[in-house]
């Protein structure tokens, strides 16, 4: 890389550096909200969430000017980052004494989708929120994972079967139970 007359060569395109950063502004303003919901299906947590889209956009700003086609490769480093994070034996989790208090009320019953994807493994999840949140393909989604397409097409039954016999979406309340 080089600097000649406020001009920088990338060896690929001569790119000037505020059309570098327009660029890579209107597309951080046009999918940010995109990139963090899915950070977001992928770590189920806000805070994580953002601080998943913040180091993926930074990563991609050292590279912005060779980037051909931003979303797949900011999606990309998401998903690596996100697996490196996950990888780590320490999850945030501090014991304490005091037991949280519970966010339902005590036999009130919850059928939630994303409790249920929320205790699929990491692998699964990020799977299923590839294909079925942001539609995605097999292999754009084995791509992002570094996998191959049989990995994601197991990843995905599995993920699916689980999910059947999940006891939170298997059973129905009473007040949702069909007429007699």
């Amino acid at each position: 890389m080089s600097i000649d007359d406020g001009v920088v060569t990338t060896g690929v395109t001569k790119v000037q550096p505020s059309e570098s950063v327009e660029s890579f502004d209107a597309f951080v303003a046009a999918r940010s909200q995109t990139l963090l919901r899915t950070a977001y299906l992928l770590t189920r947590d806000h805070a994580l969430a953002e601080d998943l889209v913040q180091t993926a956009l930074a990563k991609a700003w050292f590279h912005w000017a060779r980037i051909d086609n931003p979303e797949p490769y900011v999606r990309r480093i998401m998903v690596t980052t996100y697996s490196s994070w996950w990888r780590r034996r320490w999850n945030g989790e501090i014991p304490t004494e005091e037991l949280p208090e519970s966010p339902a009320p005590d036999g009130e019953d919850q059928l939630d989708l994303w409790d249920a994807i929320g205790r699929l493994p990491r692998r699964q999840r990020t799977v299923v929120v590839l294909r079925f949140y942001e539609d995605l393909s097999e292999a754009e989604t084995a791509r992002l994972m570094g996998s191959t397409v049989g990995t994601v097409k197991s990843q995905t039954a599995k993920a699916l079967a689980k999910l059947r016999v999940d006891p939170a979406l298997s059973s129905t309340p009473a007040d949702l139970e069909p007429p007699r």
